[in-house]
């Protein structure tokens, strides 16, 4: 019976068309991954210094195929069933709440076998080349690799059970990834070298991200360490991170399995509106803006889509983007410190490169989770045959839209405005180089959005999507990485500078001249790339809108 139930959740991820494809895109990617760090002369260096080059790019591409393509499977598994009713039918079974949670997460584990075995081939040519060995360097890293599959596999799961659609579902998963993989480095910038609880802290915030281990498996200068290799055992601890978060997230599921998942009994609450003049005064007083007070009516000059777009997301309503200030406010305030007091240490640049790496981290978590369903959701509720019925235009619902997600992230750019600020004070011949960041962030933020919006609005189903969105940000962010990683050996300065000029975290860096980046002179071409790319998202966007408006 328990084969059953696996086979059954297996076949619902393998029998898809775009499987064979997702198969085959990442054998070739693999092998591309390879091949362009390969020797072009044919020799090896004898001390193996190049096979581990091309092992690292190899190991890095990997995990970046990990924890991009991965987490979408387990986020949309229980809450998809419970949308279309068959968890109910499954807890009528005799299967039980822990071989449910098992058949789960072991498809899962299977889709992440999949992919790991269609990186073997490439793993097999980098230890062909010597230098390797092949329970030493590349078992690590496939152990590093298990163990990542297995920890995001059960907190998908886990959120899953908790998340009330599947778009909300995949978002939430994505930023549980990127916290646990890329903000949680942040820390070890401001406190290396130091000592005391936050210093301690901040270590072992660093080893339970997979990059750090990776770094630490690959013989990579420690992330976070500023060029200090570190000696605490990183993938000993992230084993054990892994493992405890994994049980934890596993038993925690595991109790939430039953009919009980369904109650979601809550208090209906009371309108201020309702209530005695009195209790509306001392309301007044204590709220800035009252979150159950009924909204008043749409004003004329007001885009009515954009209204309807805050208003039924959880995020939108007014007193949460006043929180959203708040938060960005406190935000500047800590980045703003972290720059007066690590500059005199560690200089300008890179203060200025963290700031750059932590926004540009945060609105690609962001931007997709805004834009990504603003077409789909429609389509998939049923929601747009009625945006039809009403006298707006459908270039005016797509505009209502996008500044439901604009917005949002103007007040986002403007969290680390008084960090780049102090920095301009601390070193005023940076003026000119800040103002240039900020450019680059903002056509960052518009690029972003464009691209989630457009990419989105080409499904109908609001999790593929979200998870479309994500994949083409992270991947146009991370392939010209990848290609300055070989700068050198085998790229040359110009395919590089080429490669770079479609990155806006490259353009951002090479302003700032961190170490790396500046000789390469990459401004204003990069404003042109994604004010292009931007306008051809945008005329995408506007064609999907107007194929979909037609009468069907």
């Amino acid at each position: 019976m328990f084969s059953a139930l696996l086979r059954r959740e297996l076949i619902s991820f393998l029998r898809r068309r775009r499987m064979i494809a997702f198969q085959i895109g990442l054998a070739a990617l693999f092998g591309l991954l390879v091949i362009i760090r390969w020797p072009t002369d044919g020799n090896a260096a004898l001390s193996g210094l190049q096979s581990q080059q091309i092992f690292r790019l190899f190991a890095y591409g990997l995990m970046a195929m990990m924890l991009l393509l991965l987490p979408v499977f387990p986020a949309t598994s229980i809450v998809s069933e419970k949308k279309r009713g068959t968890l109910q039918l499954l807890f009528n079974t005799p299967f039980g709440s822990t071989r449910i949670f098992s058949a789960k997460l072991l498809a899962v584990m299977s889709l992440g076998g999949m992919i790991l075995a269609m990186s073997l081939p490439a793993a097999a040519a980098c230890y062909c080349m010597g230098g390797l060995s092949l329970f030493g360097d590349i078992g690590k890293v496939y152990q590093l690799l298990v163990l990542v599959a297995l920890q995001y596999a059960a907190l998908g799961l886990l959120v899953s059970s908790y998340a009330q659609s599947v778009d909300s579902a995949v978002r939430i998963t994505y930023g549980i990834v990127l916290g646990v993989s890329v903000l949680t480095l942040i820390p070890q910038y401001f406190f290396q070298g130091t000592q005391g609880h936050l210093a301690v802290l901040s270590e072992t915030l660093q080893c339970v991200s997979p990059l750090a281990a990776l770094a630490a498996v690959t013989g990579t200068t420690n992330i976070g360490g500023q060029g200090l290799m570190a000696k605490m055992d990183v993938l000993g601890r992230f084993t054990i991170a892994a493992i405890f978060s994994t049980v934890v997230a596993s038993i925690w599921t595991i109790s939430r399995l039953n009919h009980k998942i369904f109650d979601q009994s809550r208090d209906a609450g009371t309108m201020s509106d309702d209530l005695s003049t009195r209790s509306k005064m001392l309301r007044r007083l204590f709220f800035l803006v009252d979150p159950q007070k009924r909204s008043a009516g749409i004003p004329s000059f007001l885009n009515p889509v954009m209204v309807k777009e805050f208003r039924c997301r959880r995020f939108g309503r007014l007193h949460w983007l006043l929180r959203l200030v708040a938060v960005c406010m406190v935000l500047s305030l800590g980045l703003t410190y972290a720059t007066t007091a690590g500059t005199f240490d560690w200089g300008v640049e890179t203060i200025g490169a963290i700031m750059v790496v932590l926004q540009v981290a945060l609105i690609i978590l962001i931007a997709p989770s805004l834009s990504a369903g603003l077409i789909s959701v429609e389509r998939e509720s049923g929601g747009w045959l009625l945006l039809q019925t009403t006298p707006l235009g459908f270039r005016r619902i797509v505009w209502g839209k996008l500044l439901s997600a604009l917005i949002p992230l103007i007040l986002l750019l403007g969290a680390t405005m008084p960090g780049y600020l102090v920095m301009a004070y601390i070193q005023p011949g940076m003026a000119l180089q800040v103002q240039r960041v900020l450019i680059c962030l903002l056509l960052t933020s518009v690029f972003a959005m464009m691209i989630s919006a457009a990419v989105g609005s080409c499904f109908v189903r609001t999790a593929a999507a979200t998870a479309g969105a994500y994949s083409a940000l992270l991947v146009l962010s991370a392939a010209p990485m990848m290609v300055w990683m070989g700068r050198n050996a085998p790229f040359g300065h110009d395919t590089v500078e080429a490669a770079l000029s479609t990155s806006s975290i490259g353009a951002a860096l090479s302003v700032i001249q961190f170490p790396g980046f500046e000789n390469y002179d990459l401004i204003p071409v990069n404003w042109w790339f994604l004010g292009t790319a931007s306008a051809a998202a945008l005329l995408l966007l506007l064609a999907q809108a107007y194929r979909i408006s037609k009468p069907q």
